[in-house]
């Protein structure tokens, strides 16, 4: 389909094709092209990552993604009664991840300088309801499967953990809500340009590329404690290092506030693998995707203490003088 739309709307006619994750790809005298669908996102939401995107090119940034304008000068078209964009990047490089909390600490430094009002896709202040709206859906699933027989190791599973985790949730709502009243955010609390998951993979595919539809606008902890949760569960034997060093390039560019440290525990604290687990395993469509996640959930649950001590340790871990900066401990975590 790209090839079709390329020539026909945008007047480039290529030959090599490729793929950029899920997504359709052309290369073209040494530029890639992406076909990406705009799905739900509407026009408002649209036009601000393309002021984002904007901005960033404006800023210096050579990876970010730009939005093709067709041949009538738009940057959205309609095929097969669906709606497209098209990706453009001039400069195409491989990623290293050396010094990865760098990069990051450069690319949120430019998204705080944004010159305008980021409303649509913005998640600033928005934590603590969104985490509310997921955990009462999913306790209120929990309350009705409680008096019914359980049909699957899985069913059984989820209602014998759910109760611990919603502790662990509501601990984490907790530390969210009394950071917000007790610390005053500093310049590093401006918002930025986020992801809604930053990890490994996310500027580490073939290509070296920013794609805007990845962005959020929030607090620049949404991507640390993403990234830093995903790192201690690709392996939990061998994380301390990485997430230290990470950190610490982080910090080269741009040290963290007491206000960021509480928002970063905060959301490392709240159980959102444990979650998408469970919400994903309940809206699969496939077996094979069933058994998957109830391998995982059970990874999980014997990681639990594990877990935990992860958690207690995180600021020992990340070099954060606790005292210094005032930071509360979960007194309940394993140590």
């Amino acid at each position: 389909m790209i090839r079709n739309i390329l020539y026909s709307k945008y007047g480039v006619e290529v030959e090599e094709e490729t793929r950029i994750g899920i997504f359709e790809a052309c290369i073209h005298n040494g530029e890639l092209y992406t076909l990406v669908p705009i799905g739900n996102k509407n026009n408002e939401e649209m036009d601000e990552l393309e002021q984002l995107v904007q901005h960033l090119v404006e800023s210096g940034d050579r990876q970010v993604s730009h939005f093709l304008a067709t041949k009538e000068g738009e940057t959205r078209v309609e095929m097969e009664e669906q709606a497209f964009c098209v990706l453009q990047n001039k400069q195409l490089s491989r990623f290293t991840s050396k010094q990865l909390g760098r990069k990051l600490g450069k690319f949120h430094y430019r998204g705080r300088s944004v010159p305008f009002n980021v409303e649509k896709i913005s998640r600033i202040g928005k934590w603590k309801n969104l985490w509310e709206k997921r955990l009462d859906q999913i306790e209120g699933f929990w309350n009705n499967m409680l008096y019914k027989e359980p049909e699957s190791e899985f069913d059984r599973l989820f209602l014998e953990s759910f109760p611990y985790y919603l502790g662990i949730a509501e601990n984490a709502l907790q530390y969210l809500v009394d950071a917000e009243l007790d610390e005053e955010p500093a310049a590093v609390d401006s918002g930025t340009i986020c992801h809604n998951r930053f990890i490994k993979e996310t500027w580490m595919g073939e290509y070296y590329i920013k794609n805007p539809f990845d962005w959020v606008f929030d607090h620049c902890g949404r991507d640390l404690s993403e990234w830093s949760r995903e790192r201690y569960f690709r392996n939990i034997k061998t994380y301390h290092r990485d997430i230290r060093s990470f950190f610490s390039d982080y910090q080269s560019v741009m040290p963290l506030s007491s206000f960021s440290w509480r928002l970063i525990y905060a959301r490392l604290l709240f159980p959102m693998h444990y979650i998408e687990c469970i919400e994903n395993y309940y809206s699969a469509a496939h077996e094979a995707d069933r058994l998957f996640l109830e391998d995982r959930l059970k990874k999980f649950l014997s990681q639990s203490k594990d877990s935990e001590r992860f958690l207690s340790h995180f600021f020992e871990n990340v070099e954060v003088p606790m005292k210094k900066m005032k930071l509360p401990s979960v007194s309940w975590l394993a140590t």
